[in-house]
């Protein structure tokens, strides 16, 4: 259950990190709650996960999963260029993730 819910927080921490950059400084409501509501949920997902998982791990993992989604979605959506050497970079992050929740 703990995997769950940190990688439940792993996304929330991309939704926040977007809302965040289309706040544009907190000045526009609704990125400014969203942003609100998705860091609280996405910390306190983290802190419930941290309770029965090693707290390296479980930050790395969630902020792989952040920083991934973040980028992917900004590259979907045109706000962030594409490219191989990105998309390799990427993998290479999921890789990662993926290597410390086969070695926990």
């Amino acid at each position: 259950m703990s995997w769950i819910v940190l990688v439940v927080s792993g996304v929330l921490e991309a939704v926040w990190a977007t809302a965040l950059g289309r706040s544009e400084g907190f000045s526009k409501l609704v990125p400014t709650v969203v942003f609100a509501v998705a860091v609280m949920a996405s910390m306190a997902g983290l802190a419930w996960a941290m309770r029965t998982l090693p707290v390296g791990t479980s930050y790395a993992v969630w902020v792989g999963i952040g920083a991934v989604l973040t980028v992917a979605y900004a590259m979907i959506t045109g706000d962030e260029p594409v490219s191989a050497l990105k998309i390799a970079l990427l993998l290479m992050i999921v890789g990662g993730v993926v290597g410390l929740k086969l070695a926990h």
